[in-house]
């Protein structure tokens, strides 16, 4: 943790004197240590202690006007390298999943784009409550690391369970953890240009290990849309025409994009997934609505079409079951919509990088190729799902990479260790033709 900058916001709980120890072991491991108490904390440490172990100036008020013209609120919550939150109270939990900014310390944590570490302490009861977590639920999704709370007997006589500050030690390893994650997706996984212009990733992923970076990624600042999944055409209310997409690969790349920092939109078929944390998912069936959710997302910086769309939908969708008849049925189809071709060709509003993939079952790469051109788009990700290849349903992919500078073909790896070199390259793309519009 050597010449790490650390926030400490500090709530208003009995817990809060083990702040001092925390701060004074973070500086034992060479970083250094701001403070920002909430007005209750004051209440269980002052301010005079605290700054006496950290050797800065202790930040309670939003509203003080020297503090304001030194350094700021916002110049607070960007400069650290990791914002610790301990003890974090039932209250400031609520604040920060709800994005309430009403004194300093919430002010901060709504406004900062840095990782967030939260030591929950409160009352078993008060843990436990639904409200609680809701709370805690909403801030993982949103990309906020949790450490704790521990088991144990709590302050007031005859309460224990759940609610304890976890431990000192605990919390320096978790905010240790956060800060080699953030150093290794750079250190393991960035892309070098080779001088073919090519490039190639450095370093070796495990399999399924997603950095989380979140607002501090190579993707910070940028929308990444997501589609994802199969589309169900329905032929009477009870049967449809469907794809066999788990969604498996869209939705790791929708995680992986929100890991590097994106705000992701992943718009999704029916899959029975969990939704990737850090995403806004929006739930539809047909590929009509897909189209509708999807337009209505944009504008985006990236769009990765991965979703199985069915190419057709039945010409009349009856209200009540169709009954058999003692005969055979003809049933009329119409083509869906081309989502793909519609946003690639967007004048108004196409995303800066438009991504396909191509699921064929024979000439992979030719069909990549021409799919490519007749579409619009700017990449191809394209695979054979036949079922000797074990793809669709399956946690790994072989894909071809197809551009309008050729074909690359990727070893066999897993689906999130695609989404990894993916979004990797995405972020390239993006930072060289920004440097060349400079």
């Amino acid at each position: 943790m050597k010449q790490q900058r650390i926030l400490l916001v500090i709530g208003g709980g009995i817990a809060a004197y083990k702040c001092l120890d925390l701060i004074r072991r973070l500086r034992d491991e060479g970083a250094s240590v701001r403070a920002v108490m909430t007005r209750a904390a004051t209440q269980f440490v002052t301010p005079l202690s605290v700054g006496a172990l950290t050797n800065e100036k202790v930040f309670t008020d939003l509203f003080d006007l020297d503090d304001e013209r030194e350094i700021g609120h916002i110049r607070l919550s960007r400069e650290a390298d990791l914002i610790i939150v301990a003890p974090a109270t039932a209250d400031l939990l609520a604040k920060m999943a709800g994005g309430h900014a009403d004194d300093l310390a919430s002010t901060i944590l709504l406004a900062t784009d840095k990782p967030v570490l939260a030591a929950p302490a409160m009352n078993p009861r008060m843990w436990l409550k639904p409200a609680t977590r809701r709370n805690v639920a909403q801030l993982e999704a949103d990309g906020v690391r949790f450490v704790g709370p521990n088991v144990g007997a709590m302050a007031e006589r005859d309460e224990s369970g759940a609610g304890r500050l976890a431990e000192v030690p605990e919390i320096i390893a978790a905010s240790k953890e956060i800060l080699n994650e953030t150093h290794r997706v750079y250190a393991e996984h960035r892309e070098i240009p080779t001088s073919e212009g090519d490039i190639r990733v450095e370093g070796a992923a495990a399999p399924h290990a997603i950095p989380a970076l979140h607002a501090s990624g190579p993707l910070a600042g940028r929308h990444v849309l997501v589609t994802s999944g199969p589309t169900y055409e329905p032929i009477d209310p009870v049967r449809y025409i469907a794809n066999r997409s788990s969604g498996k690969q869209g939705h790791a790349i929708a995680k992986v994009a929100a890991a590097f920092g994106a705000r992701v939109t992943l718009v999704t078929g029916p899959v029975v997934l969990p939704d990737p944390p850090g995403a806004r998912v929006v739930h539809v069936e047909t590929a009509a609505e897909m189209l509708h959710a999807v337009e209505r997302s944009l504008p985006a910086d990236v769009a990765v079409f991965a979703a199985a769309v069915a190419d057709w939908r039945p010409a009349i969708a009856p209200r009540q079951k169709m009954k058999k008849s003692g005969g055979d049925r003809a049933l009329e189809l119409v083509e869906n919509p081309d989502i793909l071709a519609t946003v690639a060709n967007a004048s108004a509003r196409r995303p800066a990088l438009v991504i396909g993939f191509a699921a064929e079952t024979g000439d992979v790469i030719a069909y990549a190729a021409l799919k490519l051109q007749s579409k619009g788009a700017d990449w191809i990700v394209a695979n054979n799902v036949s079922p000797e290849w074990g793809v669709l349903g399956g946690d790994s992919n072989t894909v071809h990479f197809v551009t309008g500078g050729g074909t690359q073909d990727w070893p066999p790896m897993s689906k999130d260790e695609v989404a990894q070199r993916l979004m990797l390259r995405a972020a390239e793309h993006l930072r060289r033709t920004a440097t060349a519009a400079e």
